[in-house]
């Protein structure tokens, strides 16, 4: 930690944002966080909306008031492993604020508990949304998420 740099936190992870607002995938080793950022930007760029990486695999993260950053490190810039495939090259992002954590799951329960959040560092927790992995437009999928969590949110 600097004078002018918080502590970080290296999260295991994948981040993108999408317009302005920026998305974490985070979960265990092939969870299906990298497809399913590659999926959601696609997505995303195909319905003409900005869509970046800012990091995949290493996602360095902290704290700045009320906000949370996401930051990548230089060596991996601009690629992200697609599972099967190898590893590409995508737009980037150095940084960008972090609003929501995304779990990818496979199976589990119907229903997620009700304002579920993810602890990504100490002290650094984002609300949380889980996105099945197997969905077909994964973006629209957190984007009814978000709607339903924003009109429910208490004021």
């Amino acid at each position: 930690m600097t004078a002018d740099r918080p502590a970080e936190s290296n999260v295991h992870g994948t981040a993108i944002v999408v317009g302005t607002t920026g998305f974490i995938f985070i979960g265990p080793s092939g969870a299906g966080k990298s497809a399913l950022a590659f999926d959601c930007m696609t997505e995303a760029r195909l319905a003409g909306d900005f869509a970046a990486l800012i990091s995949d695999d290493q996602v360095f993260v902290s704290r700045h008031g009320s906000h949370v950053l996401a930051r990548r490190p230089e060596p991996i810039r601009d690629l992200i492993e697609l599972r099967h495939a190898g590893i590409v090259r995508v737009e980037s992002l150095p940084q960008a604020l972090l609003h929501y954590a995304i779990l990818p799951v496979q199976d589990g329960e119907r229903l997620p508990p009700e304002r579920e959040t993810a602890t990504l560092a100490a002290e650094i927790t984002l609300p949380a949304l889980r996105v099945p992995t197997g969905a077909r437009m994964p973006f629209a999928f957190i984007k009814a998420l978000i709607a339903t969590e924003v009109a429910t949110r208490p004021t």
